[in-house]
């Protein structure tokens, strides 16, 4: 994101002006918005900002006037920029937070990061307190859980901890609801009982058999959903690449893990891998531990993750394998298509998703995914809001070629 985009996107929050100014007072608004997205280089023509959007500005200046190439390019001197010290950084960590609306103050924080190389200070404690927690924070730090010092640890767990909990409630409720419904579906008998009839269902099934003389239908075959059960109906293996290009990927799929594994008709394994395996299925009762024992950035190799997840499936016909990752293989290729190959065959339910974040599908191989598309997996990239639809298709095997379709569809991505 560019200096000025970035301040453009900063300049409409909350400024002391609210609704569409007319006359006199909207050429000012234009100005001030201008004098904004602009920064100190339009001082001279647009006048100096005053008051809240002196502050606001300053802030702005502090991260993105402090870019080497903006300054030479204006032939002027950097003057503002965040330096190294913690307390500096920790005040504008604060005044970004009173002036800016949070989803600004996400993507400050992450230029910032990216921009200021503010990782080192993220290891200190004061620093974590004043940040906004979300997503690409809690992947940064779990970047740094391995150089992370014991005084900071606290602090980090209470930052992924927040995310975690606001992450749970978002997609609890529906991926329990969707996945159940689906297991209920899946489960239909022909011999239900009066409450367990789908009667959608058993009309279409018998529409032949329509009595003209009497205006109805006379079912011969009843369809009905098959009764709950207190028994494992599936078994769930998450297989989550953990190269550092996957953060968000792996901070959504720790918690959907977790959320999956509290439901007694799954059983649920999460498998993390880079260069090396490390299944972390004993510690999905805490969300917050499984991410912890992640450890991003490394090496990729899908086909030793994916020999390790094999062994774990015992009633292929009854089990999902969800393998998340940007399909870049850094092991054996035809042994990785090879066991894909073998688990279909076998009759397991194989998805392959390129993300499943927020932000789309990032880069990825896409010489291995039409290799995978070519064995009838088609690999795509899912949004977590998407993610409890998608498991209810799995598991009641629908054509998840035609799902990913629907999917871009709907979001213009294609």
């Amino acid at each position: 994101m560019s200096t000025h985009e970035s301040r453009d996107m900063s300049a409409g929050t909350d400024g002391g002006v609210s609704g569409a100014p007319d006359g006199g007072d909207a050429a000012r608004e234009r100005l001030r918005r201008w004098r904004m997205v602009l920064g100190g280089p339009s001082e001279q023509a647009l006048g100096k900002a005053e008051g809240r959007d002196g502050a606001m500005d300053a802030a702005l200046a502090a991260l993105y006037d402090a870019d080497g190439e903006d300054g030479d390019r204006r032939g002027a001197k950097r003057s503002a920029g965040l330096g190294g010290s913690a307390p500096k950084v920790a005040r504008w960590l604060g005044d970004i937070r009173e002036y800016f609306p949070s989803t600004v103050v996400q993507v400050m924080q992450a230029d910032a990061i990216e921009r200021l190389d503010l990782t080192r200070l993220l290891l200190e404690p004061e620093m974590l307190a004043a940040v906004e927690p979300d997503v690409h924070l809690v992947g940064t730090l779990l970047s740094l859980n391995r150089v992370m010092p014991d005084q900071t640890k606290d602090a980090a767990r209470q930052v992924v901890r927040k995310v975690v909990d606001d992450l749970e409630k978002r997609i609890a409720q529906q991926t329990r609801a969707a996945v159940n419904g689906a297991l209920n579906r899946a489960a239909r008998i022909n011999r239900p009982r009066h409450a367990d009839i789908d009667w959608d269902k058993t009309i279409r099934a018998n529409l032949k058999h329509y009595q003209a003389e009497h205006r109805t239908v006379i079912p011969e075959r009843l369809v009905g959903y098959g009764r709950r059960t207190t028994a494992v109906q599936r078994d769930v293996v998450l297989c989550v690449d953990q190269s550092g290009s996957m953060a968000a990927s792996v901070v959504f799929s720790g918690v959907f893990a977790a959320v999956l594994a509290s439901m007694r008709s799954l059983r649920t394994s999460l498998v993390v891998f880079d260069t090396s395996v490390v299944d972390l299925t004993d510690q999905l009762s805490d969300p917050v531990e499984v991410l912890f024992g992640t450890q991003l950035g490394g090496g990729t190799d899908i086909n030793r993750a994916i020999a390790y997840s094999q062994q774990l499936i015992t009633r292929p016909r009854d089990s999902i394998f969800v393998l998340i990752s940007d399909l870049y293989e850094g092991g054996v290729r035809e042994q990785m298509l090879r066991r894909v190959a073998e688990m279909t065959s076998a009759g397991v339910q194989v998805v392959v998703l390129l993300a499943l974040s927020d932000e789309g599908a990032p880069a990825y191989d896409h010489e291995n995914a039409a290799a995978l598309a070519a064995l009838g997996v088609p690999a795509f990239a899912c949004t977590p809001d998407a993610f409890p639809d998608l498991m209810a298709a799995a598991i009641e095997r629908r054509d998840l070629k035609a799902f990913a379709e629907r999917f871009a569809d709907q979001r213009g991505i294609r």
